[in-house]
């Protein structure tokens, strides 16, 4: 049985007119760590629009490029580019096989594609997938409530390291990039 490289932990924040997307580094075959330093966050339209994914590298790279090319087709609309990414993801032969799931995010919008044909906006302006994401989510909304002083990058950074102490498929090595 062929094992598929994943890659784990994506958090995003909307935070005082900011916006961050984080991801670890990390990438498992199994239960072994194939690559430390992913990087599983990209700029796109000009750094106007974040996104990130967790799961088969693979899968989330073709996924990653064709929401840039629905984003470009629609204008930068995130939302609109987010439904008919997610519309052909459920009923494409090829992609609906694809094992990945994304956070994308503007200033205005920070959403969770899936494959399932999910586009959730999720509460708290707090967005995370992965195999860390439970806890990086955690970590995040605590920070909203009680370190609102802090920047959304800082919340990133330090939700993500939060979720490398507790979760084995998330390290230290960070990527996050912002808006605002």
């Amino acid at each position: 049985m062929q094992q598929t490289i994943h890659a784990t932990t994506v958090v995003g924040i909307r935070h005082n007119g900011q916006v961050s997307l984080g991801a670890d580094g990390q990438a498992t075959m199994g239960n072994t760590v194939a690559k430390s330093n992913v990087r599983k966050v990209r700029s796109l339209l000009g750094g106007k629009v974040l996104a990130g994914f967790a799961g088969s590298t693979a899968d989330a790279f073709t996924l990653i490029e064709r929401f840039e090319e629905k984003l470009n087709g629609y204008g930068g609309n995130l939302k609109r580019a987010a439904i008919e990414l997610a519309k052909d993801w459920r009923t494409d032969r090829y992609l609906r096989k694809l094992e990945a799931m994304l956070i994308v995010a503007s200033k205005e919008d920070l959403l969770i594609i899936s494959g399932t044909g999910d586009v959730i906006e999720p509460d708290s302006d707090v967005a995370a997938i992965g195999s860390g994401g439970s806890f990086a989510q955690s970590a995040a909304i605590a920070l909203k409530k009680h370190a609102a002083h802090l920047t959304a990058e800082e919340m990133v950074r330090e939700s993500l390291h939060i979720a490398a102490d507790v979760c084995i498929y998330t390290n230290h090595n960070l990527t996050v990039e912002k808006i605002g």
